[in-house]
């Protein structure tokens, strides 16, 4: 593990392959990174690394990112804070700001676009970040009838009851997995 004085940056995301690619995406760009994927493991590592900047995921496998945020902001109150997800909505933006993130970023989001956000919190004459590219209709459909089945706890009929279609349909859009952006 680093130490406090080589760590730039905390990433806090619970998928495994893309902690890894936007570690080594930021590390590339000059960034020391420690990362991790839960809101417990953040909270033991946040006291030992002390990072100028955090990006955390709003969904972790142990808890909400919002209430993490939260919680990162009383231990490290100068820290940027961006946060990502890939289930955005305006309510969750609105709670992100208000809690304390410099920005919501939509997954999948790069490693640029998460170093010009970190620049843009950080110096207010800096250019402000990208538009993210926006995801294709299929994809978000496709994201958004995943989710729903994830709060089903994987119980097709009860997905498909919820999102009022055949079960059948609800197995044929599953299957049909849209192209990465």
């Amino acid at each position: 593990m680093r130490s406090a004085a080589t760590v730039d940056l905390l990433l806090i995301d619970g998928g495994e392959r893309s902690r890894r690619a936007l570690s080594a995406g930021l590390t590339k760009h000059g960034l020391a990174v420690a990362s991790c994927r839960s809101a417990q493991e953040a909270q033991r590592l946040l006291a030992e690394l002390r990072p100028r900047s955090i990006v955390t995921e709003l969904r972790l496998p142990d808890g909400c990112g919002l209430q993490l945020l939260s919680k990162l902001k009383r231990v490290v109150p100068d820290a940027t804070v961006i946060m990502l997800t890939g289930y955005a909505s305006i309510a969750t933006a609105i709670e992100a700001i208000r809690r304390g993130a410099a920005n919501y970023l939509v997954k999948p989001a790069t490693p640029e676009q998460i170093i010009a956000s970190l620049k843009a919190a950080n110096d207010p004459a800096a250019a402000p970040p990208p538009p993210p590219q926006p995801l294709p209709i299929e994809r978000v459909e496709w994201e958004y009838i995943n989710w729903v089945l994830m709060e089903h706890d994987g119980n097709l009929s009860a997905a498909a009851r919820s999102l009022s279609m055949h079960r059948r349909t609800l197995q044929r859009k599953l299957k049909k997995r849209p192209r990465r952006v």
